[in-house]
């Protein structure tokens, strides 16, 4: 398996797992547990703010974040629609790099306003990772409050996306 079918996998899954989570934490009833929710959509929101800022350096432009979260707390239904938007860059994006591009190094300045350097595939990999940290604190949240999560396991998207795996 080359290193860009992989990525593209883990960009799927990344999708896959966002979508069942919005759909778990929209169960979790606002009123009763308003401050966990409001932390888990927060912990959502910088997955966001950094899931964007990783576009902008990927393509170059400025991503316009000063921190790596907004000062507002926007809603659980806005907050999924943009996710989604974002989940759906990411994957047209790796499918449509040549593979010879991952190892490019890109030169970037963090949000704290300190100098870096990537390679666009050690990028890719960082905002797949960071994001299924915070997934899995959003989940011990749900869990917490008597809502299971879902079970957000690489594993389980495979065999989803592909049944046939189930018979090897």
């Amino acid at each position: 398996m080359s290193a860009s079918t992989l990525l593209l996998s883990l960009f799927k899954y990344k999708t896959w797992a966002n979508e069942e989570l919005f759909v778990g934490l929209a169960k979790v009833d606002a009123e009763a547990h308003k401050t966990e929710r409001h932390t888990a959509i927060r912990l959502l929101n910088h997955i966001y703010v950094v899931d964007r800022i990783f576009v902008g350096h990927l393509s170059g432009v400025p991503h316009g974040y000063e921190g790596t979260n907004t000062p507002e707390t926007p809603t659980l239904d806005a907050l999924r629609d943009a996710v989604a938007a974002t989940d759906r860059w990411y994957v047209q994006y790796v499918e449509s790099l040549p593979p010879e591009k991952l190892a490019e190094a890109v030169p970037f300045t963090f949000t704290d306003g300190l100098g870096a350097c990537m390679t666009r595939e050690e990028m890719l990999a960082h905002v797949t990772a960071h994001g299924a940290y915070h997934r899995g604190a959003v989940g011990r949240i749900m869990a917490q409050l008597g809502n299971p999560p879902p079970r957000d396991l690489y594993t389980r998207y495979l065999h989803s996306a592909e049944p046939e795996r189930r018979a090897a």
